[in-house]
This record gives structure tokens, C-alpha cells and sequence, in this order.
């Protein structure tokens, strides 16, 4: 029988929210009294603030994580510098969230499998894909876990090809000392309530050196607009309202905090997870966040139900991977079986900034006594 007295969630918003009540009640309350509600000053101190922390010169709040894919790779296209059917590179194992940035912009995908040691996208197979079409790599930070090697930027440099961040689950992580959605041509960022950074909704943006690309995403996602009633392109409505804006702008401020308490567990995990039947993925030697804390079994599902029937509460990302879904049902008879073992046999444990180590410890003695 479950015991749901004393179940632990994977994730309890609820109580995310509520470490810091007072302050995100007044933010809200602050907009509310203001009659302001959208392109306000909420937004512009939320994308002054997030990107001096990223450290570029541009941030463009938008709707979500997805539109800030879409809209880095639409104003690529209207710059000149990608066109219909150009390849983007990226990994196999994501979210498809990525993957359908790259459909909608009718650009062709290139799948690469991930090392399963990390679960991040190979950089040893990706010059094998590479052809005249390829105009760019999408790196994924999946799980929190810095993906970007020295030899991605090589390979970029020696391709002359574009290097896109997808940091939609990695705000925080660095790499010597720079911080994700700071290390390509441009990032994209996803503030889903569930995210390190989240809003009350959804939200994202984009961050970016490239003034141009900077001014042509903030067009687009306008409607197309830059000037009232004058419109440019065929854009979309992709804003970040005053709400969300002052929600992350509070939550900002307690980013590192948290993400030291991740890592705090995460830290504890790796060090005491002890059983021949469970992988732990390599920590990779960079500064993780970790948004997911993975683990592989080939019994994932058995796992998992013994985990609920003790009161621990996970998830899986993600049960079926993009070439298999649906949606790309052109893709259904490829194989790649790295990928796929991930998707069979990846399981996420709790982990996050109001977990205790008591709660860790409970979850790997419960994982140390699994066969």
C-alpha cells in the first residue's frame, strides 16, 4: 500500500512559492496596483537583471521556452542567415520542444545520439553529420548538466557554423566560470514553473551579443511590429507579462542559494547511491545545476513503482523519445539505440532546494535496497 501520509513529492511548487511569499505577493501586488500589465517596467527590469547575470548584452523576454527557440532560428532566417531546409544539429535524447523549433522553421533536425556515460549530446559524432546544409548546433543542457566542450566550439569555428544554446533547464550552470546561455551566438530560456528560475506561468527568453538578432526577435515576437500599427514580418504575440517578469525578478535574487542546495543533494546522491543495478551518469567536471537528477535502470519501471509504494514520488524524461513520437512519424523506423536505452531505462529522483538531506538519505536507502 502507498504510504501517502508520508509520501515526498518529486517537486512541490507549492512550497517553492512559499519560501518566498511575502516578497513575490508584493511584486504582484506591485503590478496589479500599477494598471500596467504588459511591455511595463517589470519586464524591462527582469531582462536588465537577468542579463547582466547571464552576461550578454541582450535579453528578450518572450511567452515560453519553445517561442525562444522558434524566434532565434525565425530571425535567422530573416537575417539571410539560414533558409528553408538548412540543417540544425542536435541531440537525439532532447526534449521536443527543440526539435519542434527546428520543424516549424521548416529546417531539417540532424540527430546525434548522446555519450550514455553523460547524456549529453556525443561531440565525437558530430562532424560526421556535418554537410554543406548545416548551418548550426543546438546544444541542449539536459538535466541541469553543462553539454559544451572546447570541441563543439572548435567545430563551429572550423564549419563557420552557428552555436545555439537551448538553456532551458540549465539557469545557473558554467562553464569556467561563464555561465550557460552565455557561451554560443545566442540561448534560449525556459521559465516553466518547474524550472531552477520559474515563473507562476509560463515565460522565457532569449539572450544574445548580436544586437541585430537581439532587435529582430524582439520584432518578431511582437507581431512582426517595432512601431506601433507598422509591421515589418509575419511575427507572433510572444510577451512576457508584468506578472511573471516581477515573479522571476524576486526569484533571481535567490538562484545561486538554491542551486547550491541542488547540488548539495546531488552531491550526496553521487557518493552514496550504491547498487550494481542503478547508473548514475558521470557529474561531468563542470558546474551543474542539476534541474533533473537522472538515474538509469533497466527495471526503471519496477523501480519506480517500488519507490512510489515507499512514499517517494519520481518522474521520467522522457518515456518516449522524439524520433519515436507521433508527431514525426517519418522518423519511426530510425534507429538510435543510445537514445533509446535512455528513454527505456532513465528514472528522475528528487532533487531540488527544499528537499533536506534526511529526505536524500531516505531516498538512497531505498535505492541501495532495490533488486
Amino acid at each position: 500500500m502507498e504510504n501517502i501520509s508520508h509520501m515526498l513529492d518529486y517537486l512541490s511548487l507549492k512550497r517553492i512559492t512559499a519560501m518566498h511569499e511575502n516578497e513575490i505577493n508584493k511584486a504582484i501586488s506591485d503590478v496589479v496596483t500599477s494598471g500596467w500589465y504588459l511591455n511595463g517596467n517589470a519586464v524591462r527590469l527582469f531582462e536588465e537583471h537577468y542579463r547582466n547575470y547571464i552576461g550578454t548584452q541582450h535579453c528578450i523576454s518572450c511567452g515560453n521556452g519553445l517561442d525562444a527557440l522558434h524566434l532565434i532560428l525565425r530571425a535567422y532566417k530573416e537575417l539571410g542567415q539560414l533558409h528553408n531546409g538548412d540543417e540544425i544539429i542536435v541531440p537525439a535524447n532532447t526534449y521536443i520542444a527543440t526539435i519542434l523549433a527546428i520543424t516549424e522553421n521548416n529546417l531539417k533536425p540532424v540527430l546525434v545520439e548522446p555519450e550514455i556515460t553523460t547524456l549529453e549530446i556525443d561531440d565525437n559524432r558530430i562532424e560526421e553529420v556535418i554537410t554543406r546544409r548545416t548551418r548550426a548546433i543546438m546544444l541542449v543542457h539536459l538535466y541541469g548538466r553543462c553539454a559544451y566542450t572546447e570541441k563543439i566550439e572548435n567545430i563551429c569555428k572550423q564549419h563557420k557554423i552557428k552555436l545555439i544554446e537551448d538553456n532551458a533547464q540549465a539557469h545557473g550552470c558554467t562553464y569556467n566560470g561563464k555561465l550557460t546561455g552565455s557561451l554560443g551566438d545566442a540561448a534560449a530560456h525556459s521559465f516553466y514553473p518547474g524550472k531552477n528560475l520559474g515563473a507562476l506561468g509560463d515565460a522565457g527568453a532569449v539572450t544574445t551579443n548580436d544586437f541585430e538578432l537581439a532587435e529582430t526577435i524582439r520584432t518578431l515576437g511582437n507581431y512582426g511590429s517595432s512601431r506601433k500599427y507598422v509591421f515589418e514580418y509575419q511575427g507572433k504575440n510572444s510577451r512576457m507579462d508584468e506578472v511573471q517578469a516581477a515573479v522571476l525578478d524576486v526569484k533571481l535574487k535567490y538562484l545561486e542559494e538554491d542551486n547550491a542546495c541542488r547540488k548539495e543533494i546531488a552531491q550526496y546522491f553521487e557518493q552514496n547511491i550504491k547498487n550494481d543495478s542503478i547508473i548514475i551518469p558521470k557529474a561531468l567536471n563542470r558546474d551543474n545545476v542539476y534541474h533533473i537528477f537522472p538515474i538509469l535502470c533497466v527495471e526503471r519501471n519496477r523501480l519506480q513503482e517500488f519507490l512510489k509504494e515507499n512514499g517517494v514520488q519520481t518522474m521520467i524524461h522522457y518515456p518516449i523519445p522524439p524520433h519515436k513520437q507521433e508527431a514525426y512519424k517519418k522518423w519511426n523506423e530510425l534507429s538510435f539505440p543510445i537514445t533509446e536505452r535512455i528513454h527505456r531505462e532513465e528514472l528522475s529522483i528528487p532533487c531540488n532546494q527544499i528537499m533536506s538531506l534526511n529526505d536524500a538519505e531516505r531516498i538512497v536507502t531505498l535505492l541501495n535496497s532495490f533488486y
